[in-house]
């Protein structure tokens, strides 16, 4: 996929305004550390998300916009805060849940005369090929699944698996989750074709 611009939008903490856009939203869901930042570039083909120095040190949502190429309209990603671990304990982990909740929450100040920001389009849950079946996992396609928000689910890193071990992973992971699940390799460009098709029609693009 051709993009013609890929930036930085804004990072949004518990107490900052959500973002407005009228654009297509795809909100970015997974553990700390399974490479939401290195897929965003991936995507962008330039580095415009920088990676916590260690897992579980982002705690803000952060906006990126790509404008793609062809008429083919803009997106929001929006990379929410890890899930699984969190440096500050039991205190930064339930910051992390307020945030994502309100994300996906409506905004209860919206007014035919004053609309509110945009729900997301979809989600992506991003599960770390070589860990199948996590609990926090299970528990995130349940939430998001209860949302009755389109998903897809993609797993990442698939490139430190040899072949037969990552077959059987995908299997695994689709036992666990009870979904398609897609292999992708931020680092080599593996899966990221078919993963740019499933995006777009998540976005309706």
């Amino acid at each position: 996929m051709k993009i013609q611009t890929a930036e930085f939008v804004t990072s949004v903490g518990l107490g900052s305004r959500l973002p407005v856009a009228h654009v297509p939203q795809i909100a970015f869901v997974g553990r700390s550390n399974v490479g939401k930042s290195t897929l965003i570039n991936a995507l962008a083909h330039r580095k415009i998300a920088r990676a916590g120095g260690a897992p579980g040190t982002t705690r803000l949502l952060n906006v990126y916009r790509l404008q793609l190429a062809k008429h083919r309209g803009a997106l929001l990603l929006i990379d929410l805060p890890g899930y699984g671990y969190a440096r500050g304990g039991e205190a930064a982990n339930h910051g992390f849940d307020r945030l994502t909740r309100r994300y996906f929450q409506p905004d209860p100040h919206e007014t035919p005369d004053r609309p509110g920001r945009t729900a997301p389009a979809g989600a992506i849950l991003l599960v770390d090929a070589r860990h199948p079946g996590l609990a926090t996992d299970c528990d995130a396609v349940a939430w998001l699944s209860e949302l009755r928000l389109p998903m897809v689910v993609a797993a990442t890193k698939v490139d430190r698996l040899k072949a037969s071990a990552r077959r059987a992973a995908l299997k695994a992971h689709e036992l666990a989750l009870g979904r398609t699940v897609l292999p992708i390799s931020a680092k080599l460009g593996d899966g990221l074709p078919a993963f740019w098709t499933a995006l777009l029609e998540l976005a309706g693009l």
